[in-house]
Order: structure tokens, then C-alpha cells, then sequence
């Protein structure tokens, strides 16, 4: 965007205008969206997410009018926030006497300005959009004058940001600062409020979040990048058997040569994996990314009928595996082209075919690594990895990740707390599992974080030892997999953990609050699917107050998933209806965002019926509490419908723990689920591992106030619950079960 050498655009003296916006234009590069929804003259109230301090500097860049802003009272006790204050005209309001700045900001709008006012009330310093508080409508009102939002996205991680829990003391950014502001429509008075101010400037988010130059990139090329810039730093921490060390160059130099012979030697695009967590896992990634193919890996726990059908939908004729993990699964339909990856590596050439390879990540530039392996500087929407779903409730179907939703997710992730480029990530999830792809195997790669593997979630013993001997400091797992450390670990084991925590499944109450009791840790949880590469909301770490005038904010909330991952917004809707229900009440979540998928793999009819209108359909049932908190209520598919009324499964099967003292530390003991019924169109099924009768059901149920609609007509003991391999419930498995116990 030119200079407007003459026009004026701030409240500043013309001299020290002209040096600031020299100085700004040196430092951030800035572009916009909807800028022209501004009115030419007249009041206009415009409000902002709060991110950074300069904020109020991008604003005035990316607004052809000179903007008036309200700012914190409290900040004019520092000289040089005084000085701004003075010169630029901004409108002080203070906790104290809102009223005075209030009078201020509407006589500035009646007076035909633009007024500028952040109504989170301070700087975020979580990176999300914190509560919106009330008093910007009461100002448009007032002054009778329309209303503008506007979303900054790019300053997040600035000096001027509180990113890594810091203020200024941080690395400053070498280059200009990318960032796109995207201007929503101009809105009447009377139509605005904190519910319309949160939504508005979630969607303004994700349109300004899509605008990152990175989101265009080739995942491989970075990847590679991100290795030869530190090619003596060690990545990876083998513990299958034994311990092995993997440093970012010999990983560059394997990948190097196998994705030459992969190139050579496959001709289909896509390419099966199927390996537990590890070296090995590392490796075949990357090198089928940057032989120009497409990684799939293939969750080796389904069964049989499930792993035939995914080759067959992702056109997969070669898989590269290992000997020893061949021979343990010995009902996986093994292509006739299956590889042992060591034996592929020593095919290449061995050790010196290597070598030049690891002079090349020491001594080149990371750009001319990567284009010495031929890799694109465009990904962007083009397929990067497929992950075919667990088929919790169905068929597996191919979830088609591109480039830049794994950018996206992984970018989300980062503005966090929770994985900071120092931290010793355990991991152990599978990585056909979409949180164990994303999270575990590609982000690593981009952070350069360093990872510790184990190969299997269930050994609970290795990854007490994993993290005690390598002082893992973030462990992330299902409740399913991290329940039996209550009983096979002890608080010296695992003092090194800052963090753990949790998705897949709903965390139960017991178990966040024994672990804390226990390890004096609190486990955070998270939500994310699949189809949204996949995580959407994660607790974090309270914030900590690094300025004087900073106030409480909170990252986390119990009971809850967490605010949404930047650059996403989402919608509460009716599950009869379809109709937008306000944020607070309970609905289906639907998301939009960079990270969410654009269809399921030739499977047009099932990509229909996931979207709606654009937005991804998440099929759980949420609300959302004003500070953006997303609370599950529980799945779509885990509530029955009789006599019209909607049944909560989960909430069945706590009572029933609860009424009959069943401890589930071990696993799953009791799982509610529904069969057809001709008189009321459904009727509950309870599997339990326990010895229970249905008057023993029904008697208990109805004393503790249970509607007798809840109440499960028909009880089957079986030996075991089934659950698949990420350690969600199987509800496949369970239907099948209910509907022979039905017959």
C-alpha cells in the first residue's frame, strides 16, 4: 500500500506522522480486506481483536481515515504511553469512571471520527479471543452511528506480543512482519452486541488467518528446510528397542536417498506406511512427500475387511513397513509390493550413499537442501497426507489432508504454550491416528521440538521410563492411555512432565482429578477430528502477568475443550432444524478454518453430507460460554431419540458407574447404546463387563431421579468392551453387539 504523501491520516502532528509511518511501513507489511466498507466521512465505531501493543499502529496503516482510540487509563502512567496518548488524540477510560470515557468516545463520533475500541478490554494474552465486553454497543447507540469490526492476524509472536509468555524480551523478526487485516460490514446500532461482536470477528479471523503466505507452501520443502538449518540438532529419540538417536541431518540425508528410489520405483501417487512411532516412521514420511507422492498410514488395528477396503479407496499398490512389524501383523492384506524399509535404505547404497548427503545439510543453505531434492515451493490445497478414519461409527473413508491444512494446524498449535520449540514431546499415539500424524510426526519436523517415540500407547511401563529417563516435558495421549499411570507410575518417574494432555475421548472428572492428586499435574484436554487435521480447541497453561498492568486471564477451563485454535470460527446449530442457535446453547459444532479438510477421498456423496452450506459438520453437540470456551456435550451419535426426546448416552453410563461403584481406571466397563425399536423408535442397550440384571438397572436408575425414558431396556454382559486402536470406543463394535443382545 503507497504512502499518501499529503493526505492526513491520524491525529498526530504531520512531522511525526510521516516518521511513524515511514518507521511502520519498514516494519510490517500490510494488507487488507474490506477496507472499503468504510464510510468516506461520519462516525464510525470500529472494533479490533487485541493481540499486540502495535495493534493500534496496523490499524492506522490498513484505515484510509485517521482513527481516535480508546485506550486503557492505566497505561498513561508510563511516560511514554502518556506522550502517545497526547499526541495521537486517544480517548482514556478507566474501570473507575467509564462513564467520562464513554461521553468522550460518543461526542468523537457524534463529531464524525472513527473510533477505535478493543472490546476484550486487553491485550489477549493467550493469542484467542477472549471474553467481548459489554459497552461498544451502548457508544454506537449513543451516538447513533454504525459499526465496523475489524481482525488482525501477524502480530502474534511480535516483541510487542506476549507469545512464549513474554513481552519484548524476545527474538525480533528479521524481515517485515506479515499482516492482513480483514475489514467485516458496516452494521447498524441497533443489530450490534458481544454475541454478534464474538462471532463477527471469529469470521473476520479465519479470513485474515487464510491470508499467511506460509499456508501456500510445500509441506516437504519446510520440513526440509527446517532439518538443514540445524542439521546437528537431535530430533528424534528411538526407544523400540533399546535407544537410537536421529539428528536433523542424518534425517535429511535418509530421506534424500530413499525418496530417489521411491521416485524410481513406485509409480501410484500414494503410498502406504504402516509402522509404529519411531525413526523409521519419520523417515518414510518425509521421503514419499519428497519423492512427489502422497503418505498413508494405514491403521494396522482395524480389521481386515476395513484395511482391503482403505487400499482399494486410496489406490495404494506398495506399502513400506518393517520385517518385524510385518510378522506381527499377520492378518493386515499385504500388497504384493511391501517393502522392509532398512532393507529399501541398504538397497540405496547404505551408510555412503549418505554421506554426501549429510556434508550438504552442514555446509548449503537450507533453500538449495531442499531444491537439491527437487521439491516444489507450492503445496497449498494439493494432497499431502491421507488418514483413513477410524470407522468409530462406519466405513473408513479417506480424509484427504493438503499442505496447507497441516500448515494451518500446525501454525495454530505453535501460537500456543502448550509445545514450545524447547520442549521433549512423548510420543506414542499412532501415527495413523490423525493427532499422532499431525502433531507427533509433521510438527516436530517443522519446530524442530525434539521427540521421544515409544511404539505402542498400551506399554505404559516404557513411557514411565521413556519420560523419566529422557525428561520428556509434554505427553499427550487418550484418557484410555493415560488412566493406567495412576496405578504404574510414581511422582519422581514423571516430574519432568510441564504438561499432559488429552483428546480422542471426553476426560473423564475422576481421572483429572486423581492424576492431580497423584502427580500434581492437571491433564488439559482437547477436541479435534480428522477432518480438521485435528485439532480445534485445546486448554492451555493460565497465562502468567509479566507487565503492571496486566490482569488475570485464563487459558484453561474445567469441563471444557478449550477456546478455538486461531484462525477458526464456528456455529452452534439445531439438530432438527439447521437453524443458527446463539453460542451459549447446546447444538451441533460446526467448524470453518484453514486446518478443515476439503472432502473425503472419491467420495463426493460422503463430502456432501459433511459440509453445510461450507461448514464442516462435526456431529458432536457443544456450547460455547462467554470467554469462548467450547464445552462437548456429547456426540450426535451417542444419543438415542425416544418419544421425541434426545437421550445422552454418556451421562447413563456415569450414573450407572457412579450407582453401582464401578471403577473404570482400568478401561471401559460400561457403554451405553441404542437399537431400533418399533413403539418408540429406539431402545438403549447397556453392555457392561459386570454381573448386572435390568431390575438392578431400572431400580437404581429410577432412585437416583432418572427419567424412566433413560432407563436401558435391555443389559448384555460381555467380556470386553470394544475399543479401537486410537482408544476411542469402537461404537460399531458396540451397535453390533447391542443389536445381537436385540434379536
Amino acid at each position: 500500500m503507497p504512502l499518501p504523501a499529503f493526505r492526513r491520516r491520524s491525529h498526530l502532528p504531520f512531522f511525526l506522522e510521516l516518521i511513524a509511518s515511514l518507521v511502520a511501513r519498514a516494519l510490517y507489511r500490510v494488507r487488507t480486506s474490506g477496507a472499503e466498507n468504510l464510510p468516506a466521512s461520519g462516525g464510525v465505531l470500529l472494533i479490533a481483536n487485541h493481540i499486540s501493543y502495535v495493534d493500534v499502529v496496523v490499524l492506522q496503516l490498513a484505515c484510509p481515515r485517521p482513527i481516535r482510540y480508546v485506550g486503557h487509563w492505566g497505561l498513561r502512567r508510563t511516560p511514554f504511553f502518556a506522550w502517545c496518548f497526547k499526541v495521537s488524540g486517544a480517548i482514556p477510560i478507566s474501570s473507575q469512571h467509564p462513564l467520562d470515557g464513554m461521553r468522550a468516545a460518543v461526542r468523537a463520533l457524534k463529531a464524525g471520527e472513527v473510533v477505535c475500541v478493543c472490546p476484550e478490554g486487553h491485550i489477549s494474552r493467550t493469542g484467542q479471543l477472549m471474553e467481548i465486553m459489554p459497552g461498544f454497543e451502548a457508544m454506537a447507540r449513543q451516538a447513533n452511528v454504525p459499526v465496523i469490526a475489524a481482525a488482525i492476524d501477524g502480530l502474534w509472536g511480535s516483541v510487542f506480543s506476549f507469545a512464549g509468555n513474554k513481552y519484548i524480551w524476545k527474538s525480533p523478526r528479521l524481515m517485515p512482519t506479515e499482516v492482513f487485516i480483514a475489514f467485516g460490514r458496516l452494521t447498524p446500532p441497533s443489530e450490534v452486541s458481544p454475541v454478534w461482536a464474538r462471532r463477527e470477528l471469529l469470521d473476520l479471523g479465519r479470513l485474515a488467518f487464510d491470508e499467511r503466505p506460509v499456508l501456500r507452501r510445500h509441506l516437504g520443502r519446510e520440513c526440509v528446510r527446517t532439518l538443514t538449518k540445524h542439521p546437528w540438532r537431535l530430533l528424534v529419540v528411538d526407544r523400540t528397542i533399546g535407544r537410537r538417536e536421529l539428528r536433523c541431518g542424518q534425517l535429511y540425508a535418509a530421506v534424500a536417498v530413499l525418496a530417489r528410489r521411491i521416485r524410481e520405483t513406485v509409480p501410484q501417487d500414494r503410498v502406504g506406511v504402516v509402522l509404529p512411532p519411531g525413526i523409521g516412521t519419520f523417515v518414510a514420511n518425509l521421503a514419499i512427500l519428497a519423492a512427489g507422492k502422497v503418505p498413508v498410514n494405514l491403521n494396522f488395528t482395524a480389521g481386515r475387511a476395513a484395511l482391503e477396503l482403505s487400499l482399494k479407496i486410496g489406490g495404494i499398490e506398495t506399502v513400506i513397513t518393517a520385517d518385524a512389524v510385518r510378522a506381527k501383523v499377520a492378518n493386515f492384506p499385504w500388497p504384493e509390493h511391501t517393502v522392509d524399509l532398512k532393507s529399501e535404505l541398504e538397497a540405496c547404497g547404505g551408510k555412503r550413499a549418505l554421506v554426501p548427503w549429510l556434508l550438504a545439510a552442514w555446509l548449503l543453505p537450507n533453500q538449495l537442501c531442499a531444491s537439491l531434492l527437487r521439491l516444489p515451493q507450492i503445496g497449498d490445497r494439493a494432497e499431502a497426507s491421507v488418514l483413513f478414519t477410524s470407522g468409530s461409527s462406519g466405513e473408513p473413508k479417506g480424509v484427504v489432508l493438503t499442505h496447507r491444512n497441516i500448515f494451518a494446524n500446525c501454525a495454530q498449535i505453535s501460537s500456543l504454550s502448550i509445545l514450545p520449540e524447547s520442549c521433549i514431546l512423548l510420543a506414542s499415539l499412532p501415527v495413523f491416528h490423525s493427532f499422532g500424524c499431525t502433531v507427533t510426526l509433521w510438527y516436530p519436523m517443522l519446530r524442530g521440538c525434539r521427540v521421544v517415540t515409544v511404539p505402542s500407547p498400551l506399554d505404559t511401563r516404557k513411557i514411565v521410563e521413556a519420560i523419566r529417563d529422557e525428561q520428556a516435558t509434554v505427553m499427550l495421549g487418550a484418557p484410555t492411555f493415560i488412566r493406567p499411570m495412576l496405578k504404574k507410575a510414581t511422582p519422581p518417574e514423571i516430574k519432568s512432565l510441564d504438561l499432559v494432555v488429552t483428546g480422542a475421548e471426553k476426560l473423564p472428572d475422576d481421572l483429572h482429578r486423581s492424576f492431580l492428586a497423584a502427580f500434581h499435574i492437571e491433564i488439559l484436554q482437547g477436541y479435534g477430528l480428522t477432518e480438521t487435521s485435528p485439532a480445534t480447541n485445546i486448554n492451555q497453561p493460565d497465562p502468567p502477568i509479566v507487565t503492571s498492568t496486566g490482569e488475570p486471564q485464563a487459558g484453561k477451563r474445567l469441563g471444557s475443550v478449550g477456546r478455538m485454535m486461531p484462525g477458526m470460527t464456528a456455529r452452534i446449530v439445531d439438530p432438527e432444524s439447521g437453524r443458527d442457535l446463539p453460542f451459549h446453547e447446546t447444538g451441533i459444532v460446526l467448524f470453518r478454518g484453514a486446518n478443515v479438510f476439503e472432502g473425503y477421498l472419491n467420495d463426493p456423496k460422503k463430502t456432501a453430507a459433511a459440509f453445510r452450506d461450507g461448514w464442516f459438520v462435526t456431529g458432536d453437540l457443544g456450547r460455547f460460554d462467554a470467554d469462548g470456551f467450547l464445552f462437548i456435550e456429547g456426540r450426535l451419535s451417542r444419543f438415542s431419540k425416544i418419544g421425541g426426546e434426545m437421550v445422552p448416552h454418556g451421562t447413563i453410563e456415569q450414573k450407572v458407574a457412579e450407582l453401582f461403584d464401578i471403577d473404570q481406571n482400568t478401561g471401559y466397563a460400561v457403554v451405553v447404546t441404542g437399537v431400533p425399536d418399533p413403539s418408540k423408535g429406539e431402545a438403549l442397550v447397556l453392555l457392561t463387563t459386570r454381573e448386572l440384571t435390568a431390575d438392578q438397572v431400572r431400580e437404581r436408575l429410577l432412585a437416583a431421579g432418572m427419567p424412566g425414558l433413560w432407563v436401558p431396556k435391555i443389559i448384555r454382559r460381555v467380556e470386553k468392551i470394544p475399543v479401537l486402536g486410537s482408544g476411542k470406543l469402537d461404537l460399531k463394535g458396540c451397535r453390533d453387539l447391542a443389536l445381537e443382545a436385540a434379536q
